[in-house]
């Protein structure tokens, strides 16, 4: 965190917030921007869930941490009136807020930055402005300590959105039910990006249950976007994002002991530039062999394999021990 006797930075770009039903994860994100001080803040509010008594006071008392407003900036709101759900909510506020702004900061109320993020993404945001090569620029780093060049940051295929900024001109893209692409050509597309066949089975997966309407997210439609446009995303070397939201009360991060949860996030002071504009595809590899537990899928596959294989031997034996004796 930032040193209490330092200045924190003051963020130049425009910031989204999105929020819900969590005051206490809000109350703590919305300091760290309090301390950026954006002069141009959008905060989108999803409805209560009719089905969930306890979200009509705690969504309240979530609005009520974003009206403590402290510096002078030019304030938008979005607070649904009916519950649009994860999918639906989180989408059309950044479909919002890219109505209005060019480029900007996305924070979540679970994803907690460092103050170095806002001139991270600041930083970054104008210098690949007009490079269609970069499509994403996140804070969170996954990496569990292992560095990636001796950069500032690198570059991925993935799209980690805990804490991201991007442009309008790669929003546009967003396609939120997958519409422009077919279950055919999926596959073969993916083995393109990934050389593991049970990597490209998990996405392949994902990518199904998201054209079924079966997950109620919105990120993993940014992944696919970037994917099947070439895209690059830019990572920190040092975490500059914790997800504060793992928990029975979460969406989707429910394992509070998840190797993901509360990383501890660091300052940096200068920015330097990757050579080469190429992804690191083994730091992508060792966040999807934890994301879908590639290790015990390979077991399982290669432990029926053996038994495929012994039933198969067995009966080779079989029916030649039957041809002997007939």
């Amino acid at each position: 965190m930032l040193n209490l006797n330092e200045t924190p930075y003051q963020a130049k770009s425009a910031v989204l917030f999105v929020i819900f039903n969590r005051p206490d994860t809000t109350k703590r994100v919305f300091d760290q921007i309090r301390a950026a001080k954006p002069r141009r803040l959008y905060v989108a509010a999803d409805a209560p869930r009719y089905d969930f008594p306890d979200d009509l006071l705690l969504c309240k008392q979530a609005r009520e941490v974003v009206s403590t407003i402290d510096w002078e900036c030019d304030l938008k709101t979005l607070f649904k009136e009916k519950n649009a759900g994860c999918k639906d909510g989180v989408s059309s506020a950044v479909t919002w807020f890219f109505s209005y702004e060019e480029e900007g900061i996305i924070l979540e109320d679970d994803c907690l930055p460092a103050n170095s993020f806002f001139k991270f993404c600041d930083t970054l945001l104008d210098k690949y402005r007009y490079d269609t090569r970069i499509r994403h620029i996140t804070g969170c780093n996954l990496q569990q300590g292992k560095k990636w060049g001796n950069s500032t940051y690198y570059f991925s295929n993935m799209t980690h959105v805990w804490g991201w900024a991007s442009w309008k001109r790669v929003w546009n893209d967003y396609d939120k039910n997958l519409n422009k692409y077919n279950n055919d050509e999926i596959k073969e597309q993916l083995r393109n990006i990934f050389e593991d066949p049970l990597v490209v089975e998990s996405w392949e997966q994902i990518f199904e249950e998201v054209k079924a309407g079966k997950i109620n997210a919105w990120g993993y439609q940014l992944d696919f976007v970037n994917f099947f446009n070439n895209g690059l995303t830019i990572i920190p070397n040092e975490n500059l994002i914790s997800n504060i939201g793992f928990g029975a009360n979460a969406t989707h991060t429910l394992d509070e002991n998840s190797v993901y949860a509360n990383v501890p996030i660091k300052e940096i002071e200068e920015i330097t530039d990757p050579v080469f504009f190429l992804p690191e595809k083994q730091a992508d590899l060792a966040v999807l062999n934890q994301e879908f537990n590639i290790a015990e899928k390979r077991r399982k596959k290669n432990s029926i394999r053996k038994k495929v294989k012994r039933w198969a031997k067995a009966a080779f034996k079989r029916a030649a021990a039957f041809m002997l004796l007939s």
